[in-house]
């Protein structure tokens, strides 16, 4: 996971006030004898603190200098300026909203000294988002025009830059000044769309409604899983800053003794006063209900004069707030004691004692405690949500995290797994879900395994040595290894995946692409030799990284991955419309491999695009913990109309997370919520079709989606994205079949583009299903929407 440049568009809604354009963003554009410059504060007379109104300053990579210069100006009082000297890309920007759709001139004046691209453009103006820039500046010049001409496309709103730099880290200044947006020529939209239902594409694999869960943030632990204590096999000294557990009595009588561990770290010793002063350890801020059950258990050991050894479960101040159990079989080696407690109080801030008030000392090695309506460990409302989303494969378990991740520490009895510091995110990775755990979990909701293995700083021995443990027979090294772990029978995990990100120079064991082609066929080679049949897919990132992978690994790949994220983006349309662009950008650059690459005349290596979302905001459930909204389902409906559209491309699409992490499912300590991008994805993956057919005409500003719902062409689905905030109707013509009289219809909405779904609360969007809608020739279509018909054609 990496973020693209466009994280620059996060928070800058405020400067969208400015420049509201006459008619309206789908209105018909008037032209006059001068037309108005749209840009706020184009000349930069206007300041703010020293600041140029409504401009925002962005340093992107290295550093630069900004300020308003009135030493220099084209016209006026003064310019902006940028300089470095050190090297830097970086850029002034406005935000413009504009008409879709619409051609536009944008101009400006630039001046220069002793400017060095340093591998990048110069100094130039462009536009965010649509990679179109005017003629770049270098070296010293006075005072130089430049302008671009261009189409916004489905874009409502752009962002404009005074861009020094431009991929590359410029040195010297370059002043700006008499900057100016022209509307040349708009459209009135009209949308109308034919659906040619005889016009079929390849038929939408299921796979396009995959899902992807990594060992980050409170996508698993805190999501999926039902653990409530943190930090459980003590990886961090309790007392400590980044414990979660405190002591309880005189903190010096607590420390981690190194010798006598259990999980592989020192497991924290507590040494009791005597006087019958309570001595020991507590974790807070648990959730509990009441009414509610909880289940768990401690791993005790302790001298003869410590016990009994009490662990209570504490919901409130009152004496009779708590419920406790006494262990006195506690003895010199480990041992495992079951805990049981029913609250009977709720509360966000209860926890769990564990003291002593004898003599001598007592240790923890482990604790856990989960609520006991858990299914295998695991939540049962999440598994409910997940079974609803009913996605048909999961990729585990990353991500960055897998190139650090030793699979192995996964295996036998959890409370004996390491804990070890996340490899590639914050937090303690305690291995309680390793690969029984992911393949279980599977089977509980009815799902394919899709595994990653480690080749960033693993190798193809231990890759391979993976694949045999999960479907080799149980006379196999591997095999007996598990049966001897409780499974005898293969799992038979046909989908694997070699890698993640290794073009990327933020990931674990990151290297040239010349050693990596290598480093993957010797991989494949040791997986295949385990097991023939699995399916491997390999690191793939649109340009020369796939380009080779494709050329040089081709015997080795059954399927090639692909990642993009996009972020928050200025305008509805914008924001919605970036997510089909990049799916069409991989789509393209694809079939242009096919065309050119030798090795793919006789083969055909389908995408796997096993990362895509948006990712922007603040972190609210955690680690990329964001928020989603109705505008962000809008665009991942949107998105799967454009896989739909190139069904022949991809294989599989791994929407990137599951759970709290950039998710489609959002859970606090006692509740879980689909998101609303969840909504669309639920909504699409149980009620649209599988055989893709041609939609024609000039729909836009809709995006409008046709489907077969299966062989047999009885039903036709019909989507349509509205991503305007304005109802829209839609005249359709159906080719090859004849309309019904009423219809089924499906709606998702909500009362404004920031409406969202939170745990516990009332969802801002949801699925609306109605039955006997009549049909006529025009689609009426609510703004901001999606709506989706079963239609049983004639």
């Amino acid at each position: 996971m990496k973020k693209s440049k466009c994280a620059v568009m996060i928070g800058i809604g405020l400067v969208l006030a400015a420049a509201i354009l006459a008619g309206g963003a789908f209105g018909q554009a008037k032209k006059t004898a001068a037309a108005p410059n749209l840009l706020v504060n184009g000349s930069f007379e206007l300041l703010d603190n020293a600041a140029p109104q409504a401009w925002r300053s962005v340093n992107w990579e290295a550093r630069a200098e900004f300020a308003s210069d009135d030493a220099y100006a084209r016209s006026g009082l003064r310019s902006v300026r940028i300089s470095s000297t050190i090297g830097a890309d970086a850029f002034w920007q406005a935000v413009v909203p504009v008409r879709p759709y619409a051609k536009y001139r944008l101009s400006g004046w630039i001046k220069t000294k002793d400017l060095v691209p340093g591998g990048g453009q110069g100094a130039l103006l462009n536009l965010d988002g649509l990679d179109v820039g005017t003629p770049a500046v270098s070296g010293t010049r006075d005072w130089t025009r430049v302008e671009v001409a261009f189409d916004t496309g489905a874009n409502d709103a752009v962002a404009v830059n005074c861009l020094f730099g431009g991929d590359g880290r410029a040195t010297g200044t370059a002043w700006f000044d008499d900057l100016q947006l022209i509307l040349l020529s708009a459209k009135t939209l009209r949308p109308k769309a034919t659906i040619e239902t005889g016009a079929s594409r390849p038929p939408i694999s299921r796979y396009i409604y995959g899902q992807f869960i990594e060992h980050l943030g409170r996508c698993i632990y805190g999501g999926i899983w039902s653990e409530m204590l943190e930090d459980r096999k003590f990886y961090h000294p309790v007392g400590g800053k980044e414990s979660p557990w405190k002591t309880v009595g005189e903190a010096r009588n607590v420390r981690m003794n190194p010798v006598l561990i259990y999980a592989g770290v020192p497991a924290p010793e507590i040494r009791m006063m005597g006087d019958g002063t309570p001595g020991g350890i507590v974790q807070d801020d648990l959730a509990v209900v009441a009414g509610k059950s909880y289940v768990g258990r401690i791993v005790l050991a302790g001298d003869p004069e410590a016990v009994p050894v009490e662990v209570s479960l504490v919901w409130g101040p009152g004496a009779d707030d708590r419920r406790t159990l006494a262990f006195r079989d506690v003895r010199a080696d480990y041992k495992t004691f079951p805990l049981a407690f029913t609250a009977e109080g709720s509360s966000d801030k209860a926890r769990l004692e564990i003291v002593s008030r004898g003599r001598e000392s007592f240790r923890v090695a482990a604790a856990s405690l989960m609520p006991a309506d858990n299914v295998e460990g695991f939540r049962p409302d999440v598994l409910d949500l997940l079974k609803k989303l009913n996605a048909p494969v999961y990729r585990w378990p990353g991500g960055n995290f897998v190139s650090g991740y030793d699979w192995k520490d996964g295996l036998g009895d959890p409370d004996r797994r390491p804990p070890r510091k996340n490899p590639a995110w914050l937090g303690i990775e305690p291995n309680d879900v390793g690969i029984h755990e992911f393949l279980r979990f599977c089977e509980l909701i009815g799902t394919d395994p899709y595994i990653t293995v480690n080749s960033g700083q693993g190798n193809e021995t231990m890759a391979a040595d993976e694949v045999e443990y999960v479907n080799g027979p149980a006379d196999s090294v591997g095999g007996a290894r598990r049966a001897a772990n409780g499974h005898p029978a293969p799992w038979k995990a046909r989908l694997w995946s070699i890698g993640n990100e290794m073009y990327g120079n933020w990931q674990l064991g990151h290297m040239p692409l010349a050693d990596y082609t290598l480093k993957h066929n010797r991989f494949a080679n040791a997986m295949w030799v385990k097991d023939p049949s699995i399916r491997l897919v390999g690191v793939g990132a649109a340009g020369a990284w796939s380009r080779t992978m494709l050329a040089e690994c081709a015997p080795s790949l059954d399927y090639l991955s692909e990642h993009f994220y996009v972020q928050s983006r200025p305008g509805l349309l914008s924001h919605v419309g970036q997510m089909p662009r990049e799916i069409k950008r991989i789509a393209d650059a694809h079939r242009a491999y096919r065309k050119s690459i030798p090795a793919l005349k006789d083969k055909t290596i389908p995408v796997a695009l096993d990362e895509w979302n948006y990712w922007y905001g603040p972190h609210v459930y955690g680690e990329l913990g964001t928020q989603y909204f109705l505008k962000d389902a809008l665009g991942v409906a949107a998105g799967l109309h454009e896989y739909f559209r190139n069904s022949d491309v991809f294989f599989m699409a791994n929407y990137a997370q599951t759970v709290n992490v950039i998710g489609a499912l959002k859970t606090s300590k006692t509740a879980s919520a689909l998101d609303t991008t969840g909504v669309v994805l639920e909504l699409y993956r149980n009620h649209y079709g599988t055989i893709p057919v041609r939609v024609t005409g000039a729909p836009e500003p809709l995006d409008v989606a046709a489907a077969w719902k299966d062989a047999r062409k009885r039903v036709l689905t019909v989507a349509v994205v509205n991503p305007t905030k304005t109802a829209q109707t839609l005249p359709l013509t159906l080719k090859g079949a004849k309309l019904p009289k009423t219809v089924k219809k499906f709606i998702v909405t909500g009362k404004d583009e920031m409406a969202c779904n939170v745990p516990g609360r009332e969802p801002g969007v949801k699925a609306i299903e109605l039955n006997g809608v009549e049909m006529g020739k025009n689609l009426n279509l609510l703004p901001m929407s999606v709506t989706l018909y079963e239609i049983t054609v004639r």
